[in-house]
């Protein structure tokens, strides 16, 4: 019968058998829930007033663009010890102290740190769920150079340019080494790219042990544009590899304006960097190993041509 099919639960038949009917279930779905409640009568809305009739305050820490966390007690003290540049030390609500705890507090305080408190769940979310023990300190973004200020850094020192710039290198404990190493043996600054590249962080800041508060670092929008235009002012560029064409041992360039381009890990110098580098140098190995770790061969590399320019009277 033709009615038959509009009843509720009624059964249907078709080629391929017999169909139960959805027993009402899709006109109900389509009923609703009535009218959106208001955003103060919504727990989960940041209006939300609990009924009280007043916002609550929903504020929550969070990572301020730009700037990066160092997590846990071990890494908060040293990063204080080592005058890692912070504007602000985060402790958790209710906090177990310890020595370290203390410390840090003491450190905070004798920096004029601003000290904010917030929940776990808080923390969790500024740090990325790192393993941050209920402390976590707040970096400020990197105000990098550009390359001139990298040269007249060499200019006012009345010193021959040298720079190292980093070619695709990713870990920022090779960016740190490096920056250890510039700073040890007179290097004006580093330089790297903005894509596909190690940036300043709080890891960096750490592994440099100060260092990065003295060496300074410039970032570009194009590696190989800027090594070209370096080029164009007088300073050669020489690129680090281990299929190089001069040793490092005999590094004639070395007294003249010089920037030392080191390939990435495992992968070394790119294509064009090493067509544009006036020399490929390699460091002499006697031993089996196929090549040195980017911040190894970095300052090797470095203190060879530190030991040039001393020995011809331009340190």
């Amino acid at each position: 019968m033709a009615g038959n099919s509009s009843r509720r639960g009624a059964v249907r038949k078709s080629k391929k058998g017999v169909t139960v009917g959805s027993g009402g279930k899709r006109r109900r779905a389509l009923e609703g829930r009535g009218p959106t409640p208001k955003a103060e009568d919504r727990p989960a809305h940041k209006a939300y007033t609990g009924g009280t009739g007043k916002s609550r305050s929903t504020r929550t820490e969070r990572k301020a663009p730009g700037s990066d966390q160092v997590a846990g007690r071990n890494a908060v003290l040293e990063a204080l010890q080592e005058d890692v540049p912070a504007t602000k030390l985060t402790i958790m609500t209710r906090l177990d102290t310890d020595e370290r705890v203390r410390e840090i507090l003491r450190l905070a305080a004798q920096r004029a740190l601003p000290i904010a408190e917030a929940s776990r769940t808080d923390l969790d979310r500024m740090t990325d769920h790192a393993v941050h023990q209920g402390v976590a300190l707040t970096i400020p973004p990197y105000e990098y150079a550009d390359v001139p200020e990298l040269l007249q850094i060499a200019a006012d020192r009345f010193e021959t340019p040298l720079l190292v710039a980093l070619d695709g290198v990713t870990d920022p404990r090779n960016l740190g080494a490096i920056l250890r190493s510039a700073d040890a043996f007179g290097a004006h600054g580093v330089i790297l790219p903005e894509r596909r590249s190690v940036s300043m962080t709080a890891s960096v800041w750490k592994v440099a042990a100060g260092a990065a508060g003295r060496v300074r670092v410039a970032q570009v929008t194009n590696l190989n544009r800027a090594l070209t235009s370096l080029k164009s002012q007088g300073v050669f560029v020489l690129g680090l590899d281990a299929d190089g064409d001069v040793n490092t041992r005999d590094l004639e360039l070395g007294t003249e304006p010089v920037t030392l381009v080191v390939g990435a890990e495992g992968k070394g110098l790119s294509r064009l960097a090493r067509e544009i580098s006036d020399q490929v140098v390699s460091v002499p190995m006697a031993g089996r190993a196929e090549s040195l770790n980017a911040s190894v061969a970095a300052a090797i590399a470095l203190y060879e041509v530190s030991g040039v320019r001393e020995r011809r009277g331009l340190r």
